[in-house]
Parts: C-alpha cells; sequence; structure tokens
C-alpha cells in the first residue's frame, strides 16, 4: 500500500510539466540533479541552527545587550493564587470584569485587588527586554549572512536580472553545490523558526507566523524536488532582504536609540512595500503564472505553486497593513509602537493603573482603551 502511495504521490502527472519525466532530473554526463532525499539533511542542520543559537545569544547577544545598555523593567512578584492563576492560564490575560468579581468573592478579595494581581500577573509574564534584543540580534546575523551569500551565489546567474530565465531548458537545469547549500540552509532556518515559535516572544499575528513558516518549508521542499530552485532562490532573497532591515530596527528600539529605529522603520517600510508589494507581484507571481507553462498546458503542481505564491502575497498584504498602522501611530501620535506585541506597563502606580484600565471609551460599537499603558 506504501509503494502505491508513494508512486501516486510522485506521479509525473502531478508535478512535472506536461510529457516531462522523473527521468530529466537523473544525474549524468557529470551533473547534478535535485532529489527530495536532499533535504534530510535539513533536520540535524536545523538542530545545529538551534544550538548556535543558544550560545550565540548567550554569549555575544546577552553580553551585548548589556554593554548597549537594554534593561530589564523591575517588576513585583505576584503572590501565588491557584483560583486566579488558572484563569489567567486558560481565560487569557485579561479576564472579564464579571469573571474577576466572581473570582474576588471566591477567594476572599475584593474587585480592585483581584485586578492588581492581574495586572502584576500580566507584567510578570511579558518577555524581558534582554530576550528580545538576543532573538533580533540572532535574526539580523542570520538575515545578513544569507543575504550576502545568497546574492553573491546568485550575482551571475541570469534569472536574478531576468526573471523569466527561470524557465530557460526547464526542467534540465543542473543543480549547483552553493546553491544547494543555500537552499538546504534556509530550509534548516525555517523549521528551526517553527520549533522555536512556542518559545520565542509570542506575538499577535502568531497564527500568521505559523502559517508562514510552514508555507515556506513546503515552497523550499517543493520547489527543490520539481528542481525549481531558479525561481524559489528569487523568493527567498527578497524575503530576507525586508527581514534583515526590521530586526537590526528591533534591536535600536531595545537600546533606546529612538531616532535611529524610527530612520530604519521607514526604510523597512519602503523596502517590504517594494520588494513584496512590487518586485515579488510583478515578477515572481508574474513568471510563475504566465511564464512557466510558456509552450504547455497548466498542471497540478503549476497551481499548487502558484496557489502557495499568493497564499504568501496575502501574508504581505496583512503585515503591510501592520505597518500602515505603526505609520499612523507615529505620524499622528509621535510614537513608535509595534502593533503586533502587547504594551509594557508601568509598575510605578497600581491603584492608578488599576483605575486608568477601567477608564474606556465606545468608538464605532467597540471598546477602545484611553490610556496606552
Amino acid at each position: 500500500m506504501w509503494s502505491s502511495l508513494n508512486k501516486w504521490f510522485w506521479s509525473e502527472k502531478l508535478w512535472l510539466r506536461p510529457n516531462a519525466t522523473w527521468a530529466v532530473l537523473e544525474n549524468r554526463d557529470g551533473h547534478v540533479y535535485p532529489h527530495p532525499p536532499d533535504l534530510l539533511a535539513a533536520l540535524p542542520m536545523a538542530l545545529a541552527l538551534l544550538v548556535l543559537r543558544f550560545a550565540f545569544e548567550r554569549f555575544i547577544a546577552l553580553p551585548l545587550s548589556h554593554w548597549l545598555g537594554v534593561k530589564d523593567q523591575l517588576r513585583r512578584p505576584v503572590k501565588p493564587i491557584p483560583e486566579l492563576e488558572r484563569l489567567f492560564i486558560t481565560a487569557g490575560q485579561e479576564p472579564k470584569e464579571a469573571q474577576m468579581a466572581f473570582l474576588a468573592s471566591k477567594c476572599g478579595l475584593t474587585l480592585q485587588q483581584t485586578r492588581r494581581w492581574f495586572f502584576r500577573r500580566r507584567n510578570q509574564a511579558r518577555t524581558p527586554m534582554s530576550k528580545k534584543f538576543c532573538e533580533a540580534s540572532w535574526k539580523f546575523t542570520y538575515y545578513l549572512c544569507c543575504s550576502l551569500s545568497g546574492f553573491s551565489i546568485l550575482y551571475h546567474e541570469s534569472w536574478l536580472w531576468s526573471p523569466v530565465m527561470c524557465w530557460d531548458n526547464y526542467p534540465n537545469q543542473p543543480l549547483k553545490f552553493s546553491l544547494y547549500c543555500w537552499y538546504l540552509l534556509e530550509l534548516s532556518f525555517y523549521i528551526s523558526l517553527l520549533i522555536m515559535l512556542p518559545f520565542d516572544i509570542k506575538r499577535k499575528d502568531f497564527k500568521e507566523q505559523v502559517v508562514h513558516h510552514f508555507i515556506a518549508i513546503v515552497l523550499i521542499f517543493f520547489s527543490y524536488s520539481c528542481n525549481l530552485l531558479r525561481i524559489g532562490s528569487l523568493v527567498l532573497l527578497l524575503h530576507d532582504l525586508a527581514d534583515l532591515v526590521l530586526e537590526v530596527g528591533k534591536m535600536f528600539n531595545y537600546t533606546q536609540y529612538q531616532k535611529v529605529c524610527k530612520v530604519l522603520f521607514f526604510i523597512f517600510a519602503l523596502v517590504f512595500f517594494y520588494t513584496r508589494l512590487v518586485l515579488f507581484p510583478t515578477q515572481i507571481l508574474y513568471t510563475t503564472y504566465y511564464d512557466s507553462i510558456e509552450g504547455s498546458s497548466p498542471f497540478f503542481g503549476y497551481y499548487f505553486l502558484n496557489g502557495l505564491l499568493m497564499m504568501l502575497q496575502l501574508l504581505h498584504f496583512f503585515w503591510f497593513y501592520l505597518i500602515l498602522r505603526m505609520l499612523c501611530t507615529f505620524t499622528w501620535k509621535g510614537k513608535m509602537k509595534d502593533v503586533r506585541s502587547d504594551a509594557e506597563e508601568s509598575n510605578s502606580s497600581d491603584s492608578e493603573v488599576v483605575k486608568k484600565k477601567s477608564t474606556t471609551a465606545e468608538w464605532g460599537g467597540s471598546l477602545v482603551r484611553v490610556d496606552h499603558l
């Protein structure tokens, strides 16, 4: 049964152009072609990247954060109360007023004391600034090295400057060892990101990040297996460029260099817009939709590839919407705020915070916080 399922899954009619066979991708005449088992090396490499990341954050990024003056806010410890802790974990960090009132009477507390407990518990659960700096430092280092190596590998390739060349003599395109190493590194990195998502800083676009990493892994595996490395390499390079600027901007934000952070954010917004909302649809999506089937008819692999790329494009629109929100916040209030992350709550006065948190304004049928704690 397994052999029948495997034969059906790797059917040439599903993944290759009409009249093309897997025999075209067999090694011959001194030329090497991609084979799916080659990517199994990504699993141990992903674990190696995780070990390297832990070592980098511990011995390089953390001392660097201290040297640059990154300080973790001191937070008052919260008194363990099992009933409140259970609600905090199961129902969310900001329970409804009725739930807090019920628990207050159950635990023998006043409503104000219960509010104060949740306030302190939220601050206790927040990610320390030094951890945020270490994560951004690791990603910046990776994107910098990977972007430079990727650009050096593709610089002399015709398809970098003319994406239509991705389909020249396809699928009979020999595999270069340097391109294989870069592809393997990118796959390993996204696997490591997917593994670390539950442990990294959890932002409001957590689900979108999971979808993005999963699509990236599937795209890398699929494009390698079907020898679509040329178009796949362009997609990887475009994505790394914007992420590189984003991570260095985060580092300056955590070190309180706000002026540099604001400049980098505007640069990031421009790079993101140009690479993912201009180049990606006009160069990548256009060539995969039109040029990839020139002289042939559509097939399942064609729809599968374009479907995944369109899902990436939808995520690009979603994240650019968040970028525009941040730009509007900065324009109107002169304050740069990451709308994906929860704001830090001040420990200066619990009673004042409790009073402020109870003040809300109804606008457009929804409750919007008046204060920004």
